[in-house]
Order: structure tokens, then C-alpha cells, then sequence
């Protein structure tokens, strides 16, 4: 004999399903485009990140303590996934065509620089652009950090203290203390 499904609790469960994927993509589409552009330097890249997290969180991510620990998992596999392709071989060879996409296209969204400070921020390398990132222009605080990055309290510090030290050359001292 077939089991048939209720077709009213079919579309519940779709509903429910679509109304998560909606919530997900509100809470954190925006900040993976930011994160996964800090890495990539690539809107197409980062829009592709965004994806690949967002799947990954409504597919069973696993159920979270709180809303921080969801965030907090959504920053960590938003790095280790740009991490990853920015180790990939494809990325290494197709370098000079992304670039020249990238030039060709009206800058928008995450690509329009915000300010100089955001260009020099995106410029340092990427153990002090992660934690002033993550610092200033998500509020996180260096305990948060340390745990997100699986690095020590002392080893964020140090990259803030570095990264503010090469804004604070770049910017000249006067405009850094009022930008940062």
C-alpha cells in the first residue's frame, strides 16, 4: 500500500522552510558580502560565498546555542570558505580575467569603497584587515575575535595594535584619529 503525503502539511513544512531561508538571507546576506569581499576583493566571489553559506546554514548547520553562536558560526565559515578559494588553483589562474570583469562592471555594492579608510583597511594584509575588520566595522570585541579567527586574545591584540599602526602611516595621524 502507498503512503501518501497530506499535501496540507506538505506546504507547511515548504512555508516554514521558506520563511528560515528568508530570515537567514535577511540576517546575514549583507554581512558575508562585506566579509567575503574583504578577502576576495570580487563581487562575483562574494556573491558566490554568500550562497555557498547561506546552503550550508539551512541544511543543517545543527542547531545553535543563541543568535551569537549562529553569527559566530556564519563569520567562521564565511573565512574558512574564502580561505579556501583563495588556495584554490582556479582562482591562481584565472586571476587576470576576474580583474578585467571587475574593472569592466559599474562599481556597486560591496565593491564601492565606503570611504579611504575602508580602501586602507581592505589594503592591509589579512591578519590585521581580519581584526580590524572585525573589529570596527562589525563591533566584535577581541575575546569574540580570538574565538571566531581560533586565535589567542593576545595574537587579535597584536594585529589591531599592527593594523591600527599601518592605518595611522597610511592615513597620516591627524585624519586617522578622527576616521578610525
Amino acid at each position: 500500500m502507498e503512503r501518501v503525503q497530506n499535501p496540507v502539511r506538505r506546504r507547511d513544512l515548504r512555508h516554514s522552510h521558506e520563511e528560515e531561508a528568508e530570515r537567514a538571507v535577511n540576517a546575514y546576506s549583507d554581512l558575508i558580502l562585506r566579509l567575503s569581499y574583504t578577502y576576495l576583493k570580487s563581487t562575483h566571489e562574494a556573491q558566490d560565498i554568500c550562497q555557498e553559506v547561506l546552503l550550508k546554514l539551512l541544511c543543517g548547520a545543527g542547531p545553535f546555542e543563541s543568535a551569537e553562536h549562529e553569527k559566530a558560526w556564519v563569520v567562521r565559515t564565511t573565512a574558512n570558505a574564502c580561505k579556501d578559494v583563495l588556495r584554490s588553483a582556479r582562482r591562481r589562474r584565472t586571476a587576470p580575467l576576474d580583474a578585467a570583469a571587475d574593472a569592466l562592471e559599474a562599481p556597486s555594492g560591496p565593491e564601492a569603497p565606503e570611504s579611504e579608510v575602508l580602501e586602507r583597511v581592505m589594503a592591509l594584509p589579512e591578519n590585521y584587515r581580519e581584526a580590524v575588520y572585525l573589529h570596527y566595522f562589525e563591533g566584535y570585541s577581541v575575546r569574540e575575535i580570538a574565538g571566531l579567527l581560533g586565535r589567542s586574545e593576545a595574537a587579535v591584540t597584536a594585529h589591531l595594535s599592527r593594523g591600527r599602526h599601518k592605518l595611522r602611516t597610511t592615513l597620516g595621524g591627524e585624519y586617522y584619529e578622527q576616521s578610525v
